[in-house]
């Protein structure tokens, strides 16, 4: 079995892989305030809950956006299988070239993200992930990252818009029926729903055009399913991209 550990910075996921498929997929809150403890205590539950034994993983992978937690993630996750964990940063994956200025700022999430998409498609291609932050990852049909566009996610749009303006209030992601809204959720949801659409697609484009026009599109993060006039634009939507890529760098590892 292998163990895929994405620390994010909403929630950190674990997928446990085995016999060719994602067997079991837990999600925790990412807590900088909690200890080891707090999360070991969670997955030996998933653990226990799912009838697993920790001795049964052969290999830890782990990716990490938020440096607080990644010691505490760390120290867990030796705790219970012993001092070989997979950390994912830029060299972990010699197949992968990462051509942009300082590659230790780019997160291990999006390199995971490449390895997956590059080992499965030998194409250009950018991977959209709709998470805490929008990441436009692009990589070459040679295995090259050549480099990455990053904004605000929508939960991020939303709660700021929320957090900074005294009159409008928090709403649910979900398409309004028209450009011009009606009511004040209706408002927020055509402006940032419809006005992410508009940009995905518009980045999207200026991506291609730079690239030459051949370039294919992958969407993944919890929040890639929400704009769902954005499903042409994609060849592929794939929630488990990340925990996948991570996947294929501990199984070239192990080899």
């Amino acid at each position: 079995m292998l163990l895929a550990v994405d620390l994010g910075n909403t929630d950190t996921v674990f997928g446990l892989h085995d016999s060719g498929n994602w067997e079991h997929i837990w999600r925790m809150r990412s807590l900088v305030q909690e200890n080891e403890a707090h999360y070991e205590s969670k997955l030996r539950l998933h653990f226990l809950e799912a009838g697993l034994w920790f001795g049964d993983v052969e290999t830890v992978v782990l990716s990490s956006v938020v440096p607080a937690l990644t010691p505490v993630i760390l120290r867990m996750l030796r705790s219970l299988f012993g001092d070989g964990v997979i950390v994912v940063g830029p060299e972990i994956y010699p197949a992968l070239s990462i051509e942009i200025d300082h590659p230790h700022e780019i997160g291990a999430d999006l390199i995971a993200n490449a390895v997956a998409v590059s080992t499965r498609y030998k194409e250009n291609c950018v991977v959209v992930d709709f998470g805490t932050a929008l990441t436009f990852t692009t990589v070459s049909k040679d295995s090259k990252i050549l480099g990455v566009a990053i904004l605000p996610g929508l939960v991020t749009a939303v709660k700021a818009l929320f957090a900074n303006t005294a009159q409008l209030p928090e709403v649910p992601l979900q398409l309004p029926p028209s450009a011009i809204g009606k009511n004040t959720v209706e408002a927020i949801q055509a402006g940032i729903l419809l006005g992410y659409e508009g940009l995905v697609k518009s980045l999207l484009g200026r991506i291609r055009a730079e690239l030459g026009g051949e370039c294919i599109a992958v969407a993944t993060g919890g929040l890639s399913s929400i704009i769902d006039t954005l499903r042409d634009e994609f060849i592929e939507i794939d929630r488990k991209l990340t925990l996948d890529g991570l996947r294929i760098i501990g199984e070239s590892l192990r080899a």
